[in-house]
């Protein structure tokens, strides 16, 4: 055999074996360290009438539409960062903060997400409050209530709305969890 094949190959191996592939045990798994509840459970939506509105862009040299949205719902997530999450394995360095919250509403039928078709959309809009926005340590909660306004092209109030939280600890490690929330028909 070729001698820089052979040492090609020998350098191939003793590279392979210096990386050995991630531990699964290394990565955080949010679920274990963060649990989220939800009041109500379903969502309920009433009748929207508070006048809120939003925008249909018509395009094509057409006036765009102003319409009322048709629903509107209130719920609450509160968000717990467990005893798990002061666990060395977890590697969370505290203070933690919630960076972010943001809501992606779909209309459904039966708890399942019916896509519109023929270029129709989903409509939203939501305003969220928070009871703080810090973890000081392992066992403590932060609350968020949300106001959606929505408006589905079913016309129905059935809905399932994506609750997306982005967390970042003190040594600046972030990660993320969505929480879906039922609204009933």
């Amino acid at each position: 055999m070729n001698r820089s094949l052979t040492a090609v190959m020998i350098c191939a191996c003793l590279l392979s074996a210096c990386q050995s592939p991630t531990d699964p045990d290394d990565t955080l798994d949010v679920d274990d360290v963060l649990d989220l509840s939800l009041s109500p459970s379903p969502a309920v939506a009433t009748e929207a009438t508070d006048g809120r509105t939003y925008r249909v862009v018509r395009g094509n040299n057409q006036p765009d539409e102003i319409l009322p949205f048709d629903w509107t719902t209130t719920f609450t997530v509160t968000a717990t960062l467990n005893s798990n999450a002061s666990d060395e394995d977890a590697n969370i360095e505290f203070p933690v903060d919630i960076t972010s919250v943001a809501v992606l509403v779909k209309q459904a039928s039966g708890g399942i997400v019916t896509p519109p078709s023929g270029g129709e959309a989903e409509h939203y809009f939501s305003v969220t409050e928070a009871s703080a926005n810090r973890y000081a340590s392992a066992n403590s909660s932060v609350s968020i209530k949300l106001d959606v306004w929505y408006d589905l092209p079913s016309l129905r109030r059935e809905a399932l709305i994506t609750v997306t939280m982005n967390f970042q600890d003190n040594d600046g490690q972030s990660f993320s969890k969505a929480y879906d929330v039922r609204v009933a028909p």
